[in-house]
Protein backbone atom coordinates (compact mmCIF):
# COMPACT_ATOMS: atom_id res chain seq x y z
CA UNK A 1 0.00 0.00 0.00
CA UNK A 2 1.21 3.47 -0.95
CA UNK A 3 -0.32 6.44 0.90
CA UNK A 4 0.60 10.00 -0.04
CA UNK A 5 -0.69 12.94 1.99
CA UNK A 6 -0.23 16.71 1.66
CA UNK A 7 2.60 16.52 -0.87
CA UNK A 8 4.01 19.92 -1.87
CA UNK A 9 6.75 20.91 -4.28
CA UNK A 10 7.69 24.31 -5.68
CA UNK A 11 10.35 25.46 -8.13
CA UNK A 12 11.46 29.11 -7.97
CA UNK A 13 8.27 30.06 -6.18
CA UNK A 14 5.98 28.21 -8.60
CA UNK A 15 3.85 25.50 -7.01
CA UNK A 16 4.02 22.26 -8.98
CA UNK A 17 2.36 20.01 -6.37
CA UNK A 18 -0.01 21.57 -3.85
CA UNK A 19 -1.21 19.44 -0.92
CA UNK A 20 -1.50 16.43 -3.24
CA UNK A 21 -2.83 13.16 -1.83
CA UNK A 22 -3.01 9.67 -3.34
CA UNK A 23 -3.57 6.02 -2.37
CA UNK A 24 -2.56 2.93 -4.33
CA UNK A 25 -3.23 -0.64 -3.23
CA UNK A 26 -1.73 -4.03 -4.21
CA UNK A 27 -3.10 -5.21 -7.54
CA UNK A 28 -3.87 -1.69 -8.74
CA UNK A 29 -2.48 0.11 -11.76
CA UNK A 30 -2.79 3.84 -11.17
CA UNK A 31 -2.58 6.10 -14.21
CA UNK A 32 -1.69 9.77 -13.87
CA UNK A 33 -2.47 11.94 -16.89
CA UNK A 34 -2.33 15.63 -17.62
CA UNK A 35 -1.01 18.30 -19.93
CA UNK A 36 2.72 18.58 -20.60
CA UNK A 37 4.46 20.45 -17.79
CA UNK A 38 1.73 19.80 -15.21
CA UNK A 39 4.12 18.00 -12.83
CA UNK A 40 3.69 14.30 -13.63
CA UNK A 41 7.42 13.55 -13.83
CA UNK A 42 8.06 15.61 -10.68
CA UNK A 43 5.44 13.58 -8.81
CA UNK A 44 6.83 10.22 -9.91
CA UNK A 45 10.39 11.33 -9.12
CA UNK A 46 9.32 12.27 -5.59
CA UNK A 47 7.47 8.97 -5.09
CA UNK A 48 10.61 7.12 -6.20
CA UNK A 49 12.87 9.11 -3.86
CA UNK A 50 14.81 10.75 -6.69
CA UNK A 51 13.51 14.25 -5.81
CA UNK A 52 12.69 15.53 -2.34
CA UNK A 53 9.30 17.03 -1.58
CA UNK A 54 9.07 20.36 0.24
CA UNK A 55 6.44 18.96 2.57
CA UNK A 56 4.14 15.98 2.98
CA UNK A 57 4.07 12.29 3.83
CA UNK A 58 4.80 9.19 1.73
CA UNK A 59 4.02 5.88 3.41
CA UNK A 60 5.05 2.55 1.91
CA UNK A 61 3.17 -0.18 3.80
CA UNK A 62 2.83 2.16 6.76
CA UNK A 63 6.48 3.27 6.86
CA UNK A 64 7.34 6.93 6.34
CA UNK A 65 9.78 7.29 3.43
CA UNK A 66 10.41 11.04 3.48
CA UNK A 67 13.66 11.47 5.37
CA UNK A 68 14.48 7.76 5.09
CA UNK A 69 16.00 6.92 1.69
CA UNK A 70 16.31 3.24 2.66
CA UNK A 71 12.54 2.82 2.44
CA UNK A 72 12.42 4.24 -1.10
CA UNK A 73 15.34 1.91 -1.95
CA UNK A 74 13.52 -1.15 -0.61
CA UNK A 75 9.96 -0.48 -1.70
CA UNK A 76 10.00 1.43 -4.99
CA UNK A 77 11.22 0.42 -8.45
CA UNK A 78 11.54 3.46 -10.72
CA UNK A 79 11.84 3.48 -14.50
CA UNK A 80 12.34 7.08 -15.71
CA UNK A 81 11.48 8.15 -19.23
CA UNK A 82 15.14 8.79 -20.05
CA UNK A 83 17.39 5.75 -20.47
CA UNK A 84 19.61 5.36 -17.34
CA UNK A 85 21.79 2.59 -18.81
CA UNK A 86 25.51 2.76 -19.59
CA UNK A 87 25.66 2.37 -23.36
CA UNK A 88 29.20 0.99 -23.71
CA UNK A 89 28.61 -1.88 -21.27
CA UNK A 90 26.92 -5.18 -21.99
CA UNK A 91 23.37 -5.98 -20.92
CA UNK A 92 24.71 -8.33 -18.27
CA UNK A 93 27.19 -5.76 -16.95
CA UNK A 94 24.42 -3.17 -16.67
CA UNK A 95 22.22 -5.63 -14.83
CA UNK A 96 25.11 -6.48 -12.48
CA UNK A 97 25.85 -2.79 -11.89
CA UNK A 98 22.27 -1.82 -11.05
CA UNK A 99 21.29 -5.09 -9.37
CA UNK A 100 20.24 -4.78 -5.73
CA UNK A 101 20.89 -8.30 -4.52
CA UNK A 102 23.39 -11.15 -4.56
CA UNK A 103 24.91 -12.65 -7.71
CA UNK A 104 22.99 -15.86 -6.99
CA UNK A 105 19.73 -13.97 -6.84
CA UNK A 106 20.52 -12.25 -10.13
CA UNK A 107 21.08 -15.62 -11.79
CA UNK A 108 17.74 -16.80 -10.42
CA UNK A 109 16.06 -13.71 -11.88
CA UNK A 110 17.63 -14.43 -15.26
CA UNK A 111 16.29 -17.99 -15.10
CA UNK A 112 12.79 -17.47 -13.74
CA UNK A 113 12.23 -13.93 -12.40
CA UNK A 114 11.41 -10.53 -13.84
CA UNK A 115 14.57 -10.51 -15.98
CA UNK A 116 13.55 -13.84 -17.55
CA UNK A 117 10.00 -12.65 -18.25
CA UNK A 118 11.40 -9.55 -19.93
CA UNK A 119 13.74 -11.57 -22.18
CA UNK A 120 17.00 -10.30 -20.66
CA UNK A 121 18.76 -13.67 -20.62
CA UNK A 122 18.67 -13.98 -24.42
CA UNK A 123 20.33 -10.60 -24.95
CA UNK A 124 22.69 -10.42 -21.96
CA UNK A 125 25.90 -10.58 -24.06
CA UNK A 126 24.90 -7.67 -26.31
CA UNK A 127 26.28 -4.17 -25.84
CA UNK A 128 23.56 -1.75 -24.75
CA UNK A 129 24.39 0.70 -27.55
CA UNK A 130 23.35 -1.96 -30.10
CA UNK A 131 19.92 -2.52 -28.56
CA UNK A 132 16.61 -1.20 -29.82
CA UNK A 133 14.65 1.23 -27.69
CA UNK A 134 12.30 -1.57 -26.64
CA UNK A 135 15.14 -3.81 -25.48
CA UNK A 136 16.62 -0.93 -23.48
CA UNK A 137 13.27 -0.32 -21.82
CA UNK A 138 12.96 -3.99 -20.89
CA UNK A 139 16.45 -3.90 -19.37
CA UNK A 140 15.63 -0.70 -17.46
CA UNK A 141 12.56 -2.37 -15.95
CA UNK A 142 14.55 -5.49 -15.02
CA UNK A 143 17.23 -3.35 -13.34
CA UNK A 144 14.61 -1.34 -11.46
CA UNK A 145 12.86 -4.48 -10.21
CA UNK A 146 16.08 -6.07 -8.96
CA UNK A 147 15.04 -5.17 -5.41
CA UNK A 148 11.83 -7.18 -5.97
CA UNK A 149 9.84 -4.07 -5.12
CA UNK A 150 6.10 -4.22 -4.61
CA UNK A 151 5.55 -0.81 -6.22
CA UNK A 152 6.64 -0.12 -9.81
CA UNK A 153 6.77 3.51 -10.97
CA UNK A 154 7.05 4.20 -14.70
CA UNK A 155 7.28 7.49 -16.58
CA UNK A 156 5.99 7.07 -20.15
CA UNK A 157 6.96 3.37 -20.43
CA UNK A 158 5.99 3.06 -24.10
CA UNK A 159 7.51 6.30 -25.38
CA UNK A 160 9.34 5.90 -28.72
CA UNK A 161 8.89 2.11 -28.81
CA UNK A 162 7.56 0.04 -31.68
CA UNK A 163 4.16 -1.63 -31.45
CA UNK A 164 5.52 -5.09 -30.63
CA UNK A 165 7.69 -3.82 -27.76
CA UNK A 166 4.82 -1.77 -26.37
CA UNK A 167 2.62 -4.86 -26.39
CA UNK A 168 5.29 -6.98 -24.68
CA UNK A 169 5.77 -4.42 -21.92
CA UNK A 170 2.01 -4.07 -21.39
CA UNK A 171 1.77 -7.86 -21.09
CA UNK A 172 4.50 -7.89 -18.44
CA UNK A 173 2.89 -5.03 -16.49
CA UNK A 174 -0.44 -6.83 -16.45
CA UNK A 175 1.23 -9.95 -15.03
CA UNK A 176 3.04 -7.86 -12.42
CA UNK A 177 -0.25 -6.27 -11.33
CA UNK A 178 -2.17 -9.56 -11.25
CA UNK A 179 0.56 -11.03 -9.04
CA UNK A 180 -0.19 -8.37 -6.44
CA UNK A 181 2.18 -5.60 -7.50
CA UNK A 182 1.21 -1.94 -7.52
CA UNK A 183 1.91 0.16 -10.63
CA UNK A 184 1.94 3.93 -11.00
CA UNK A 185 2.46 5.23 -14.50
CA UNK A 186 2.18 8.32 -16.62
CA UNK A 187 1.35 7.99 -20.28
CA UNK A 188 -0.16 9.76 -23.27
CA UNK A 189 -1.01 6.45 -24.97
CA UNK A 190 -4.48 4.96 -24.70
CA UNK A 191 -3.40 1.27 -24.87
CA UNK A 192 -1.17 1.81 -21.82
CA UNK A 193 -3.87 3.75 -20.00
CA UNK A 194 -6.26 0.86 -20.66
CA UNK A 195 -4.19 -1.14 -18.13
CA UNK A 196 -5.14 1.28 -15.37
CA UNK A 197 -7.66 0.28 -12.72
CA UNK A 198 -7.60 3.82 -11.28
CA UNK A 199 -7.06 7.10 -13.15
CA UNK A 200 -6.22 10.61 -12.01
CA UNK A 201 -5.82 13.91 -13.83
CA UNK A 202 -3.03 16.09 -12.43
CA UNK A 203 -3.95 19.77 -12.71
CA UNK A 204 -3.18 22.82 -10.62
CA UNK A 205 -0.90 20.81 -8.35
CA UNK A 206 -3.63 18.37 -7.29
CA UNK A 207 -5.17 15.10 -8.44
CA UNK A 208 -8.74 14.52 -9.54
CA UNK A 209 -9.95 10.93 -9.85
CA UNK A 210 -11.62 10.16 -13.16
CA UNK A 211 -13.48 7.14 -14.43
CA UNK A 212 -11.30 4.40 -15.91
CA UNK A 213 -11.99 3.60 -19.55
CA UNK A 214 -12.62 7.17 -20.68
CA UNK A 215 -11.85 7.86 -24.33
CA UNK A 216 -9.07 10.13 -25.53
CA UNK A 217 -11.39 13.07 -26.22
CA UNK A 218 -13.01 12.79 -22.79
CA UNK A 219 -9.64 12.71 -21.05
CA UNK A 220 -8.43 15.79 -22.92
CA UNK A 221 -11.60 17.61 -21.86
CA UNK A 222 -10.74 16.75 -18.24
CA UNK A 223 -7.38 18.50 -18.64
CA UNK A 224 -9.17 21.80 -19.28
CA UNK A 225 -12.09 21.64 -16.89
CA UNK A 226 -12.07 23.91 -13.85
Amino acid sequence: MLEVTGLCKSYKGNKVLDELSLKASPGECVGIVGSNGCGKTTLLSILAGAVRADRGSILFHGREAIGNSKIFYEEAAYVPQENPLIEELSVRDNLSLWYRGSRMRMEEDLESGAAAMLGIREMQKKTVSTLSGGMKKRLSIACALSNHASILILDEPGAALDLECKADIREYLEKYRKNGGTILLTSHEMPELSLCTVMYVLKGGGLRMVESGLGEKELIEMFHRG
